[in-house]
């Protein structure tokens, strides 16, 4: 019976060759959108799966709450690691891990600046699951000035095998041993290193027994029959033991008087598998995804799907009266119905095999522009596992069932007498349960144009505000420490080129603020949380600041030294009238032994921003210092003369140091690169949903030109004119895009003003973005329709009064 069902499903696939052909296609194009979705959202959640023993690592993080602001960071002392391991019962292993950017390596003639530079305890390919390809796992790490490489960085430095040599790294020049050759890290892995430098090579930092000292990431695993609250209470307990004593030097106040004044600071443990997707955290090692974004991803991929379905059953029914009297004939001649419904549902079911087969070929061979457009690095080959196979059997067969289910029991429902007297029409329900598919469609594909046209506007928008400084036309360069005492003689050559206006130190790295620490105002005894960072006398001028108050720092003014620079957000902070009547208090020094200086506020700038767009402009004071590890270079002219020039100053000042630099602009839109991706990647998939969506608009306008072929005819024979009669048929249809339009609204109005409310800075959602997405939808579906209207209208009244 199957075999019989499957010749009769390629017979009428071959009669009705175009029809097919749209219904395949359809499919097709909305099961490739789906797969790329499912490829995307599996690729987000298998980020540190591979891990061994991945369901019982965890990640410290530091929540605490100052002066009414909050912390959250990733980030945690060095001496909290051993304390995890020796005071917490069910913590079984710890180990620790700090990034470094920007770091110089050199082998003889080669040398280049390498990023994604970890420092990693000994442990560490004991504690991860990394793959060691030479070296022992024990060893690697464990002796001072050991490195590990990844093949990549091996090949780049060294022509034979790299164990053994001596690699030259860092602005000390330290000579470093390549005691083995990692594997690079999947890029399903929170944190992607390109060398790995034993922990030991830097005692002093690693060993520092500060815990306020907050700069590395540490990680514990607990015992697989170990309750993680236990862990949780028990490290409040440890941390507020060594943490108090440290708070209340540095603050100058018990830890209970600290506490009643509403202030938190401690430690939690999370999941090293909620890291990327499902934790809200700053300073992490790498930009986390958005569990959010996935969740809408996947509502997207199953609307997709069903518009595709969807179209399948109206293109199905349009065709109903050609298969009308197959039907009838057959239950004539005994077939049951539940027969009659198996064979559709085995077409449909042929049909979706067909469309995964065409589905899986366009997401081959599409897969690297996917790749291009999402930011991944996604392959087939790991998807060819018994789950994923297993998925497109389901996938089909679902495909089967949803898009042949209204078909086979509408079809198998006419009466066999009144089919074979020629007597079958679309009744009312079926018109209307096909009107209701359709306006679903287009409804749903109205929501995604305005939501795609909101997320366009509002990236423009980010890009081109004013963000209180003028971040165009500067040329940044890191880690200038590597010019040692050439620092100033660098910025003063500079400064004698044509086209370099202005050269300014500082050490801080834009976007983002390097520092944050509690401030005081001398006439009041509350703590302020606030940022801080040094820059130089020219630095305003670098950045373009607007100085509202005073003046910025000036090399005619010795006692700029004891003097700061606040912005707007700080003297609101502070609640200062006249700021520049009032002296700050900064901690300076070790926690243990804080030193309070008293600063003269000399001016205010006007609030800048300096980190992520999503978060209002914070608290901020600016120190002064001569020189420091990054510079900013305003230019005047064309890009490429400033990056020569500063090239030529580098290599007299810096050796044989490598030269790398980078635009201010273009790190600032980093911020919000996530966004371009996922506004590009809803921009593919609107389009997708607009085609699939008006092939069946072009379905059901077949089947009303159909069955209004005699109607046409009469009314042509009275002497209706072709314009008349295409506007009689676009009229339905018309009507329906506008119910469409109407049902959009208020979905697509909550949805993009949720996504706008994370940003600090936001667009307003006006009306006419509803008005022009209504607009296209209405003109994409009066070109869809047109080509039936003037088909059915051109034809001659003698041959549409033959018609049936």
């Amino acid at each position: 019976m199957l075999k019989n069902y499957f010749i009769i499903a390629l017979r009428n696939i071959r009669k009705h060759s175009f029809y097919s052909s749209i219904n395949i296609f359809g499919l097709a194009v909305g099961v490739a959108a789906c797969l790329f979705i499912m490829l995307y959202i599996t690729d987000e959640w298998s980020y540190d799966k591979f891990h061994k023993d991945a369901e019982v690592i965890y990640r410290i993080g530091l929540h605490g709450k100052i002066a009414g602001q909050e912390i959250n960071t990733a980030s945690s002392c060095p001496p909290l690691a051993g304390a995890l391991q020796s005071e917490v019962p069910g913590v079984e292993q710890t180990t620790r891990l700090n990034r470094r950017d920007n770091v110089v390596f050199k082998n003889g003639e080669k040398s280049f600046v390498e990023d994604r530079i970890f420092s990693a305890d000994s442990n560490f390919f004991q504690f991860f699951s990394f793959n060691l390809l030479k070296g022992d796992a024990a060893t690697v790490l464990k002796e001072p000035n050991s490195i590990v490489l990844t093949p990549a960085l091996a090949s780049k430095y060294f022509n034979e095998d790299a164990i053994g040599k001596i690699i030259t790294v860092g602005n000390d020049n330290k000579a470093m041993k390549v005691t083995g050759i990692v594997e690079s890290p999947p890029h399903q892995s929170h944190f992607r290193f390109a060398a790995l430098i034993s922990t030991s090579t830097n005692k002093d930092y690693y060993n520092n027994p500060t815990w306020l000292n907050n700069g590395m990431y540490t990680y514990f695993k607990k015992g697989k029959n170990t309750d993680i609250n236990a862990i949780k209470e028990k490290l409040n307990a440890v941390t507020d033991k060594h943490i108090a004593p440290e708070i209340e030097a540095f603050m100058g106040i018990s830890i209970d008087k600290f506490r009643e004044s509403g202030n938190e600071y401690g430690y939690f443990p999370y999941p090293m598998l909620d890291t990327h997707l499902h934790t809200n955290i700053r300073d992490d090692i790498e930009p986390s995804g958005n569990i959010a974004y996935i969740y809408v991803f996947g509502g997207v991929g199953v609307f997709i799907l069903l518009i595709a379905c969807i179209n399948f059953m109206n293109l199905s029914t349009a065709r109903s009266a050609g298969r009308a009297k197959e039907v009838g004939l057959r239950k004539t001649m005994g077939s049951f119905r539940s027969q009659m419904i198996g064979q559709f549902l085995s077409e449909s079911m042929i049909y979706g095999l067909i469309a995964v087969i065409l589905a899986l070929m366009i997401a081959f061979m599409l897969l690297p522009q996917f790749n291009l457009l999402s930011g991944k690095e996604i392959s087939f080959t790991g998807l060819a596992t018994p789950t994923f196979l297993t998925g497109v059997i389901v996938l089909i067969i679902v495909i089967g069932l949803l898009a042949g289910s209204y078909p086979a029991f509408y079809l198998t429902s006419f009466n066999p007498s009144e089919v074979l007297k020629g007597k079958v029409r679309a009744g009312l329900k079926s018109k209307g349960v096909r009107s209701a598919l359709v306006v679903f469609q287009f409804a749903l594909s109205i929501v995604l144009i305005i939501c795609t046209i909101i997320g366009y506007q509002q990236i423009e928008f980010l890009q081109s505000r004013n963000v209180g400084m003028d971040k165009h036309k500067v040329l940044v360069i890191n880690n200038t420490a590597r010019l040692k005492t050439n620092q100033q003689a660098f910025k003063n050559s500079l400064l004698e080129k044509t086209g370099i206006e202005k050269v300014s130190f500082t050490n801080n790295v834009f976007p983002g603020v390097n520092n944050t620490t509690a401030f005081r105002s001398a006439n009041d005894s509350k703590d302020h949380i606030m940022g801080i960072y040094f820059a130089d006398v020219d630095h305003a001028e670098a950045l373009k600041l607007e100085v509202l108050e005073g003046r910025f720092f000036s090399k005619d003014f010795k006692s700029d030294t004891a003097a700061v620079v606040i912005n707007e957000a700080a003297a609101r902070e502070l609640g200062w009238m006249k700021p520049l009547e009032e002296k700050l208090i900064v901690f300076d020094g070790d926690s243990n032994a804080p030193k309070e200086i008293q600063m003269q506020v000399i001016g205010v700038v006007k609030d800048f921003n300096f980190e992520s767009f999503k978060v209002n402009v914070r608290p901020m004071v600016i120190r002064v210092t001569q020189t420091s590890s990054n510079v900013l270079i305003r230019y005047s002219g064309k890009p490429n003369e400033a990056i020569t020039e500063a090239e030529k100053m580098w290599k007299q000042y810096a050796s044989s140091d490598p030269f790398q630099y980078a635009f201010l602009d273009q790190n600032f839109d980093e911020l919000f690169r996530e966004e371009q991706r996922l506004s590009s990647l809803f921009l593919v998939f609107t389009g997708l949903a607009i085609v699939i969506a008006c092939l069946g608009l072009f379905a059901l306008a077949s089947f009303t030109a159909e069955q209004r072929t005699k109607e046409i005819g009469i009314r042509k024979a009275m002497g209706a004119s072709i314009g008349s009669i295409t506007a009689l048929l676009s009229k339905e249809f018309t009507l329906l895009v506008l119910i469409s339009i109407v049902l959009a609204i208020v979905p697509s109005y909550f949805m993009v003003n949720y996504w706008l409310s994370q940003f600090a800075y936001r667009i307003d959602v006006g009306v006419l973005v509803f008005v022009w997405s209504g607009l296209a939808a209405l003109i994409i579906a009066w070109l869809t329709v047109l080509y039936q209207s003037l088909k059915a209208a051109l034809v001659k009244p003698v041959n549409s009064l033959r018609y049936e």
